[in-house]
């Protein structure tokens, strides 16, 4: 199969040779039809499946009837990052169109967007918080939207966004095309399909579970060896980049400290930063300025970076979803990946979720000649001479 089955307008097929796409992925194959048929679609799939693409298409393929640069379709992600990862794919594969688009988030100037909104902009991918403001400020004129599109919306329900969500699509014209996109299927998920979608189309690509081409180690280590176990992986392992998960900021702040202070190209990615920084942070990841990140699970769904070789869970997260969620930056587009874990014993109920859940137990390292698994010696203090 082929993009040029779905007769998409030339202009999209030209940026889709551009972009070096050939075959569509299995979502995109099953889902694609089905917006394009103008038929809300609920679409079940893993981060890394090629699920963007499978709904930017079909709405760049829609606006090429008309151009009133009012918005015709709304995009809403849960972190900046992803808005930015979104509206970048509308940007690449409709640079032979003349759709404008704009991504919307906070930490940014309101002001700069609200000029470019005046202007007239076609999509808008949005960060619920930032939206809500500028409708409150008249900025934005919903309106006119055909297609609403709540990605990730898993992790928006996560991050208490569903208040917000309501009070998005409330601003929204109820005759309306409605596309979500998951990669699990909570309660409130279920409320959102029952309450804003009509007869949707359920696309399920795969299980819940990571994507097959990653596989899944982990290290039995006290807490206070971590970063010793990390040094002396990064120095035996080959690798391409490595994206590290830490469960606190300071952690992430502290561990990178740490591997810069060993000479590694680290940099951290969380919460406390500004927009600029953790722009900076995923740009020289991305450009190979440094191949290490540290970061806490505000990247957890809003990076995409080619080469992800390695995402080790310094700390594990507390659910199978958001180790789930974690592993899928590697192993994206059928390359091949390594998820490795440190664990402690009071991780261990969280391991056997994660196996069953993966379907067979997850492989038992130790790193030779090193005892990683017994807590390192205290330190002893020194006494002071008069």
């Amino acid at each position: 199969m082929t993009f040029q089955q779905f007769s998409f307008d030339s202009r999209i097929e030209r940026g889709i040779a551009a972009a070096g796409f050939h075959t569509p992925t299995p979502i995109q194959a099953e889902a694609i039809p089905h917006i394009l048929n103008q038929r809300d679609v609920l679409g079940l799939a893993q981060t890394g499946t090629g699920k963007t693409a499978a709904f930017v298409l079909p709405i760049l393929h829609r606006l090429q009837t008309k151009a009133n640069r009012r918005p015709r379709a709304l995009v809403v992600a849960p972190t900046r990052e992803l808005a930015e990862q979104i509206e970048g794919v509308f940007r690449t594969l409709g640079r032979y169109t003349r759709v404008r688009s704009l991504s919307v988030y906070g930490g940014v100037s309101k002001r700069r967007q609200a000029a470019i909104l005046r202007r007239g902009v076609d999509v808008i991918v949005a960060c619920p918080g930032r939206l809500l403001d500028h409708l409150r400020d008249g900025a934005i004129d919903l309106r006119h939207v055909e297609t609403l599109v709540l990605d990730e919306a898993d992790r928006m329900c996560d991050m208490g966004f569903l208040p917000d969500i309501h009070a998005i699509i409330q601003q929204l014209p109820t005759q309306r095309q409605t596309l979500l996109f998951s990669a699990t299927m909570p309660r409130d998920i279920r409320t959102l399909v029952e309450a804003f979608m009509r007869n949707p189309i359920t696309v399920q690509i795969g299980q819940t579970a990571p994507v097959a081409s990653v596989s899944h180690a982990i290290y039995t280590v006290h807490p206070r060896a971590k970063a010793d176990l990390l040094l002396a992986w990064l120095q035996r392992t080959t690798r391409g980049r490595v994206l590290i998960f830490t469960r606190t900021k300071r952690g992430a702040r502290d561990l990178t400290h740490t591997l810069r202070q060993r000479g590694h190209a680290a940099a951290a990615l969380e919460g406390d930063m500004s927009q600029r920084q953790r722009q900076r942070a995923i740009d020289g990841f991305r450009r190979g300025r440094h191949d290490i990140l540290v970061a806490t699970d505000v990247a957890a769904r809003g990076i995409d970076v080619p080469g992800i070789t390695h995402v080790i869970n310094f700390d594990l997260p507390d659910t199978v979803d958001a180790y789930t969620h974690r592993i899928g930056r590697t192993g994206r587009a059928d390359a091949t990946g390594e998820a490795i874990s440190f664990v402690s014993r009071h991780d261990r109920t969280l391991v056997r979720a994660i196996e069953k859940t993966l379907g067979e137990r997850l492989e038992r390292r130790w790193m030779e000649g090193a005892q990683f698994d017994s807590p390192p010696p205290p330190r002893r203090s020194r006494r002071r001479t008069a």
